[in-house]
């Protein structure tokens, strides 16, 4: 018995689309989970103590606001503050050490 190929790729097709057609797991995007928990969006920052750079999520709902996270990378906590003008946006982002 001959095997029937899959429905061919056509232009305009949804990731979605693709992943059912082929069978895959959808793919995990970090930025679209925030958006869609209500997190707003991913900024990068650059530690101030070992210099890497990696994402965090921003609640752009909780308005200007002060918190303290670890580094991602080498685990000293950072102050990160975060001013959010009359349209919601992120206006600034400021990224301060602890010591």
């Amino acid at each position: 018995m001959k095997r029937k190929d899959p429905k061919p790729l056509t232009p305009g097709m949804l990731p979605a689309d693709i992943d059912a057609l082929y069978g895959l797991e959808p793919v995990f995007e970090p930025a679209a989970a925030a958006a869609k928990a209500g997190l707003g969006e991913f900024v990068v920052i650059e530690c101030p103590y070992c210099a890497e750079c990696y994402e965090t999520p921003i609640d752009l709902t909780a308005g200007s606001a002060s918190l303290i996270e670890d580094c991602q990378v080498c685990c000293q906590p950072i102050e990160i503050e975060t001013r959010i003008g009359a349209d919601g946006g992120l206006e600034s982002l400021t990224v301060r050490r602890l010591d």
